[in-house]
């Protein structure tokens, strides 16, 4: 059985470069939370973030 880490840090990793991306070509579409703070590009960049600790971490224990 492969490992979850894998498939689940894919996961993350597209879904934070898509958020990264979106938040990156449009800045002036943001969430009402607050004014002026880019959410999309945080979120993203943590989601993408967290999922590389997940393919890291999962490569590193097939070797």
């Amino acid at each position: 059985m492969d490992d979850l880490r894998r498939p689940t840090g894919f996961l993350f990793s597209v879904l934070g470069l898509i958020l990264l991306l979106y938040g990156w070509i449009s800045p002036g579409i943001q969430a009402p939370l607050e004014p002026g703070v880019p959410v999309n590009l945080y979120c993203g960049g943590m989601l993408l973030i967290f999922g590389g600790c997940l393919l890291w971490l999962s490569f590193r224990a097939k070797s």
